[in-house]
């Protein structure tokens, strides 16, 4: 399995495989002009051509970070996949000398299992909610907030 930095080119399968979790409630939604806008964002894992797996590191400010868009085709969960680009994002932002990472989620427990810890959404930036207007469940928001400190 090889991490990669995505491409422009992997815009249009990072959308398919994003919203094709969006019906399992799994991710929000991301319109393919946003994909485009945001490509530096996006670790993608290929199988060929196609895009099997994907997830992104969004910057909000000087020390804070999102993990968001994480997903994997199903035949290829659970074998680590996700794990390995969530430590991609986490490489990246150590990097960039970012010392706070977050993401919104259902899946908690594959986060705590990745060194993530669990806080109260209030004590997050009022910046880190500009995407959740599109979630189908704002403003009753059942997602987890989960950190992890660099």
């Amino acid at each position: 399995m090889k991490i990669e930095k995505a491409k422009a080119s992997d815009a249009t399968s990072i959308q398919q495989l994003i919203n094709h979790f969006v019906s399992q409630d799994d991710v929000l939604p991301r319109a393919l002009s946003e994909i485009y806008e945001n490509i530096r964002d996006f670790f993608v894992v290929r199988e060929g051509n196609q895009v099997i797996a994907c997830a992104g590191l969004h910057i909000d400010w000087i020390d804070l970070a999102e993990i968001k868009s994480l997903a994997a085709i199903e035949e290829d969960q659970h074998q680590g996949i996700g794990s390995s680009l969530v430590q991609a994002c986490l490489n990246e932002a150590k990097e960039l000398g970012i010392t706070t990472v977050y993401c919104l989620t259902r899946r908690r427990s594959f986060f705590e299992k990745q060194g993530f810890h669990l806080v109260d959404k209030m004590e997050l930036p009022r910046k880190v909610w500009g995407d959740c207007y599109r979630c189908p469940k704002f403003p009753d928001c059942d997602a987890s907030a989960l950190i992890y400190h660099i």
